[in-house]
Order: C-alpha cells, then structure tokens, then sequence
C-alpha cells in the first residue's frame, strides 16, 4: 500500500456518546461511555483530543462512566483567538459543574495533567483522586522563549494542515513503531483538529498547582532517556511538597507512558482506583 493512502478505524464504540458542554464564552466537546460507575474525567496533552484516550477507556468502561474532554483548542471544541487569555484548569471545573458530576475521579497527560491538577488545587473539594501523567514539572520558559516555541508551534499546525490522517498516521508510526496501531485514529485526527493559537506562552509555576490538592493523587512518570518530562528528582520535590502525591515510575515509557507500556501503565492506575481507604492529607 502507498504510504499516506491508508486509514485506520477510529472503532469508537456504539455506545459512547458524544456532546458538548458549556464553559466560559465557548464550550468542551467530549465522547462518555456511560454506566452507573464512578465518573472519571480525562484531559489530553497538547495537539490530542479527547478520543486519544480511547485504548485506556475501554479497558476501563466496564468499571467507570469515563468522559473523555476535547481541550479547548482541540478536537470539536472551541477555537482560540491569539492573545486569549485561556484557563483550562477552570474549563475542567466548569465542565465538571455543569455535567453535574459527583466528586469524579480526574486523570490527564501531559499539558492536561497540569490542567487536571490546577483544578484540582484550585477546587479540592470537586474531585475524589488525581491521575498525573508525566506533566511538564519544570521551569517556565521566558516571555522571548515562549513567544518563540508559539510561533514554531504555528508553523508545526500549518504543516499538519497539509497532511492528510494517513500521512499523519504514517508519520507517527516511523516514529513511534511500538505503539499500538489502535493509538494512531484519533492521534492523527487531532493533529488536524488542533487550534495554531492551542500553544500557551507560558505556564504557572507547578509548585503552585500541587501544594493545595487535598485528594489522593497518583503521578506516573517514565524514564527521561526515552523522552519523559519528570525526572525523580522533581517527583520527590512534588512528594515533599505535597504529601498527598504518590509518585511512580514507569519502565520502558517516555512522555507517552500509557502509549509505550501500556501495561504498566494500566496495572498501576487500576490498584490506585481500586483503593478504597481514605487518605488523610495535610497540605
């Protein structure tokens, strides 16, 4: 087969549904499995949607009505002006309010697992426990810096924008040969979807998102040699800083933990949710 000429199955399933909520001067789109288990919210990472947690949702709906947000930027939500000042981590609290979710477990990647602990720092009293995939825990770049990375990331889009999903999907399997092929549907859909404004100029410092999370919050992280972002240096720092946070490593991942051991990375989420005692946290 010519290389860019073939597509995957997104399989989404038949009972998932998608919808839309709304949030302040615009609205998330998600897809939710449903059920009369515990809800558990999940926020993606910077130029994926919310169906890029499709593989981890299945493994899981049995247990969970899983929602599965488009970030703002991304996917079927709302675009971005340049210069918008945008909050996702009140985009999550609003889309937790008006979705009427009671204490829902929140897990994200990425970008979305700083916006998933922003909120739950800034609202402790809206979530039951934190999921953190490898979230960018480092320092800040300069003003100069991060207008510099937006505009790389602008050029990146506009480049996305000339590609068809199955060039995408081509791309993304020379360099990723390990992940699953199931990954790659929504993986290169959301490439196309993705705002060119989506990349922020800088972020809060992330002590400033963790020092107040008042629920049991789980941080998986996977080894700096393959590409991860944490480090166990400032995993510690975060487990010092908050004694609510358990920190684990993952091995043979990077950045992607669940994309490139999912295994692992499932075995270790599922022991954290099927915790039932209550963890006494003092922040």
């Amino acid at each position: 087969m010519v290389s860019g000429e073939h597509t995957f199955s997104a399989d989404i399933p038949s009972g998932w549904q998608p919808g839309t909520v709304a949030v302040p001067g615009g609205h998330l789109a998600y897809h939710r499995t449903g059920g009369s288990g515990p809800s558990l919210l999940l926020s993606h990472g910077l130029t994926d949607n919310g169906l890029c947690w499709s593989r981890v949702a299945k493994a899981l709906e049995a247990d969970y009505d899983i929602i599965m947000l488009d970030a703002r930027g991304h996917g079927e939500s709302s675009r971005l002006r340049a210069g918008e000042d945008h909050d996702p981590a009140r985009d999550i609290a609003e889309a937790i309010v008006n979705l009427d979710l009671k204490s829902p477990i929140v897990m994200g990647h990425s970008v979305g697992a700083l916006a998933i602990a922003a909120c739950a720092n800034a609202h402790p009293h809206l979530v039951a426990k934190v999921i953190l995939e490898d979230p960018p825990f480092g320092p800040s770049p300069d003003r100069t810096t991060g207008l510099e990375r937006q505009k790389k990331f602008r050029k990146q889009v506009a480049e996305f924008q000339r590609m068809s999903e199955g060039q995408i999907t081509d791309m993304g399997r020379r360099l990723s040969p390990d992940w699953h092929l199931d990954e790659f549907p929504a993986w290169a859909r959301g490439k196309r979807q993705v705002d060119p404004e989506a990349m922020p100029v800088a972020f809060a410092p992330w002590s400033a998102s963790i020092d107040k999370i008042s629920a049991p919050t789980l941080l998986i992280y996977g080894e700096a040699a393959r590409g991860a972002l944490m480090t166990t240096e400032v995993a510690a720092e975060a487990m010092r800083i908050n004694p609510c946070i358990r920190a684990v490593p993952i091995e043979g991942a990077g950045h992607n933990v669940r994309r490139e051991n999912f295994d692992g990375f499932l075995a270790v989420v599922s022991a954290f949710l099927d915790e039932n005692e209550s963890r006494e946290c003092k922040t």
